[in-house]
């Protein structure tokens, strides 16, 4: 599809995939159609609430700051992530959203979980692009 290659699942407290989504900025023409924030949508849609305090995340790649922000605005339980992305992450990187004073809900955060292959998935995604 030409997309990075970031899916993100969202799973409630009893085990039930609320979502399940990749990247679409491109195919939507929108730069705010990360996995994280389509997983949010979806899962707020489908449980008809804003707030997902009894949720859990799990992302190929860390978040950047726009979804680390709206992983924080939904209240989401826990955020497990694969790949560390140095570049533009907003975890354990760059903004560290959930270290601000300013942030309202830090979830508990797994990161590096099977990094070795979101990893390598990503990069083989670039290296086939360049």
């Amino acid at each position: 599809m030409g997309e990075v290659p970031v899916g993100a699942v969202l799973v409630s407290a009893d085990g039930q995939v609320l979502a399940a989504t990749h990247n679409l900025v491109e195919t939507h023409k929108d730069p705010t159609a990360h996995a994280e924030l389509l997983a949010i949508r979806t899962a707020c849609e489908k449980l008809g609430s804003t707030r997902l305090p009894e949720c859990d995340l799990y992302v190929t790649l860390e978040p950047c700051p726009m979804c680390a922000t709206a992983i924080s605005f939904a209240r989401i339980r826990r955020l497990y992530f694969g790949a560390n992305d140095e570049k533009g992450g907003g975890v354990e990187n760059g903004a560290r959203v959930f270290s601000q004073s300013s942030c309202h809900h830090k979830p508990e955060i797994y990161s590096a979980m099977a990094q070795a292959e979101c990893a390598g998935l990503l990069n083989e995604f670039f290296k086939a692009r360049r």
